[in-house]
Order: C-alpha cells, then structure tokens, then sequence
C-alpha cells in the first residue's frame, strides 16, 4: 500500500467512467460532456484496475456522471470484481438501477450508493428536470432484493426545498433496509454560483441536533472525515458535513480517475492531473503506468490546511 507524503494510505480509488447523464440536477457543475467514443474502454479500465491493485489499492467506486447510462457497465463490473478487490461499489442516480441490479450483482458488485433527494414528484422534477422519480424507488428496492448491501441513499439537503422532508427520506429508506445519508450543500464542488449556495444552503447541524436527542446508538467513522451515524427506530443515518475542513484532507485515502482516465489527486482541484491514456494507448509498461500512479499520490497535498 503506498502512502503520499503526508502519511495517508492510498486505499480507494474512484473510476468515472462517464460525464453523460440522463437528469440535470440543478446543483450539479455539469462539466463538459466527453464523446462516446472518447470514453475508457471496459479493457482500458479493467487495465487501469489491475495497476491499482498492484499498488495496494483495496477498493473501487464506478460512477459518473451515471455510470449505468453504459451499455457495457455488466462488463465493466465483471472486470473489476475478478480482481479480488475488498470492495466494489457504484454510485448511481438510480433511475437504469432496476434494470442492472441483478447483473450487476451477478458481475461481482458489492453495493451501491443512490443519489436521490426526494421521494416528492413535483419536487424531484424541480431538481432533476425529469418524471423519474418511481424509477428510482423501484431501483432502491430491487437494490435490497438482489442482496446489494448496504443500499445507501444519498440526499442533499436544501433549504425551503426538501429540508423538511429527511423524516419521511428516512421512513422509505427504513422500512426498505436502506441506509440514508444526508448530505449538506457543498460550495466549493456543487454550486453554480454565491446566490445559489445562499439560497439552497442549509446547516444540517439543525438535523444532527435532533438525531443526538432521538438516537439509540452514535458511531463515528474516524477514517471518513469522523462522520456520524446515528441509529435510531431501526434505521441509521449518516450525515456528510462540508468538506471545508483539515479533518476532510487528514482522512482522505482516495484518488479519482476522470473519464477520459487523467489521475485526479484531489476532488477540489484540477491543476494537477496526471495523464493515463496517452501512455496507456501508446503501449506503456505496467512499471511505467505504476509510476504514473506514484506521480499522482506523491502531487496529494491537503486543500485544507497541513495534515
């Protein structure tokens, strides 16, 4: 396992394999969309896999944009799980979920995260610009059934939109066997602009209040930014506090790849990428493609503040 040198264990790597999507989130950057054609293939990622691992890397996460808007995501899945990593895990926004859930489990995945704000129609269509919002309740559900686990939701919470209904997220998500996470607004990574983030921010320390009065049990997760979980009425629920934090930059063990396979050392930058394709498809050793990987993790630096 290689350490960068601030002494945090690289253990995750993050793979999109796409920037296309089938919703418009409203709080979503929306970065440029890359050809098809310009995508990694299932052989190019699976290749990429394989030097991860061979550096210690435990686990993958697939996403996106949506990752299952690719036909070949089975294939992709079934790659990386014959790699004997410890996890593998996708996020998706739920909506293809019914579709794949049991091929994919069947293809090795492990779990799957569900980016889902809302269980309100009207609301989710504000949010996502589509009529989804049925799809992704069966997606979740069918998720459970195939012995996905943990089924997580994700939801970003905003304010005078869809704060007032994490109790009734939290209901789906329990009497289905669901974890929800929620999640607060992040400046820096989701919002379009200052108005925005002032108009939709919301301080979930107001929730977390509540759930320190109703839990049963609280854990906190010390090598995931000391996240919370709170259990309570036979359920759980995980809050994702702002990153804008050193503990954030302490804990991270993760690296990104982009879709068009550039290493990204850390989420909140992008000036110090490091190419994997162009070596790649010019027929670069493993050694070669391993030293690429050290490049990236020895270019971490904490964006907030010294480890």
């Amino acid at each position: 396992m290689k350490t960068d040198n601030f002494q945090r264990p690289i253990i995750s790597l993050r793979i999109s394999i796409t920037n296309r999507c089938n919703i418009q989130c409203f709080y979503c950057h929306h970065d440029g969309i890359i050809p098809k054609k310009y995508e990694m293939t299932p052989q190019e990622i699976e290749r990429i896999a394989k030097i991860a691992k061979n550096i210690g890397i435990e686990k993958i996460r697939l996403s996106g944009g949506e990752p299952l808007l690719r036909k070949d995501i089975v294939d992709i899945t079934s790659r990386i799980s014959s790699l004997n990593f410890k996890d593998v895990a996708i996020t998706t926004n739920g909506t293809l979920l019914e579709k794949y859930a049991a091929q994919l489990k069947e293809a090795g995945l492990n779990r799957v995260n569900v980016s889902f704000d809302t269980l309100n129609p009207e609301t989710y269509r504000f949010i996502t610009k589509s009529n989804y919002v049925d799809h992704v309740k069966k997606g979740i559900i069918k998720a459970v059934e195939v012995g996905l686990y943990p089924v997580k939701v994700n939801m970003v919470v905003m304010r005078d939109l869809n704060h007032n209904e994490v109790w009734d997220m939290f209901q789906f998500c329990k009497d289905n066997g669901v974890i929800l996470q929620i999640i607060e607004l992040l400046k820096a990574e989701s919002c379009p602009d200052d108005d925005f983030f002032d108009d939709y921010h919301y301080d979930i320390g107001i929730i977390e209040d509540e759930l320190t009065k109703k839990a049963t049990n609280i854990k906190t997760r010390a090598f995931m930014q000391d996240r919370k979980k709170y259990f309570l009425e036979g359920g759980e629920i995980e809050v994702v506090r702002p990153m804008d934090n050193t503990e954030f930059c302490k804990n991270c063990t993760r690296l990104r790849i982009t879709p068009d396979g550039k290493l990204k050392p850390c989420l909140l930058r992008n000036d110090n990428l490091v190419d994997l394709m162009e070596p790649l498809r010019q027929g670069a050793s493993d050694e070669t493609l391993e030293g690429l990987f050290t490049q990236a993790i020895l270019n971490r630096t904490p964006f907030y503040g010294k480890c």
